[in-house]
């Protein structure tokens, strides 16, 4: 196995510059029906994907169960509003590390109370403010990834030469895995100090 590991990390960098961050303002503000839903996701999150030309962002079956399951509110006469979409890509971003049920102890918070209304604090608001956090967030994250790169790098030095690239790879993924694996463990007890009690059908 041979992989040159400043183009690893570089490529991991960019991917990260590459990740799609859907502003407000580019949502339709314009009610949408179901397809039109699907296309809108589809355009704007594709790049997150990991392989592009064969996954899918959202489908109407996708769709459908969310409502089913109480994490998204219904649409009215089959349209779906600015805040629907809103909330499609809250799901999107939460359901890679979270649970169905975690999700919806998560979000329902914000349908009961700031899903269409018409207060000039909104969920709109609500939005903009964590996801331009988390856009900041992002030189923080690559100088966390560069340095773990690095750490791995200095390990298993005197490991046999033909298993050495590898090993260091695979530090490199453990570390962040363990900082994934880490996190979901602190947002699923923040989760459960919410103490929401989920819908019963």
């Amino acid at each position: 196995m041979t992989i040159n590991t400043e183009d690893l990390l570089n490529s991991i960098l960019e991917s990260l510059d590459r990740i799609a961050y859907i502003k407000s303002e580019d949502i339709p503000n314009i009610d949408l029906y179901m397809d039109q839903v699907t296309t809108f996701m589809e355009s704007r999150l594709k790049s997150t994907t990991r392989n592009p030309d064969e996954d899918k962002i959202l489908t109407k079956t996708m769709i459908n169960n969310y409502a089913k399951n109480d994490l998204l509110p219904p649409p009215v006469k089959k349209k779906y509003s600015k805040e629907h979409v809103i909330m499609l890509i809250f799901i999107y971003c939460y359901k890679g590390i979270l649970s169905i049920n975690d999700i919806q102890l998560l979000l329902k918070p914000l349908t009961d109370k700031f899903f269409n209304t018409k207060e000039e604090f909104n969920l709109e608001t609500i939005y903009e403010t964590v996801f331009g956090l988390e856009r900041e967030q992002t030189e923080v994250l690559k100088k966390d990834i560069i340095e773990k790169f690095h750490i791995s790098e200095e390990t298993f030095k005197e490991a046999p030469k033909d298993s050495q690239e590898f090993l260091q790879i695979f530090t490199f993924i453990c570390l962040l895995s363990f900082d994934v694996y880490t996190k979901r463990l602190l947002i699923e007890k923040m989760i459960d100090g919410l103490n929401i009690t989920p819908k019963k059908e």
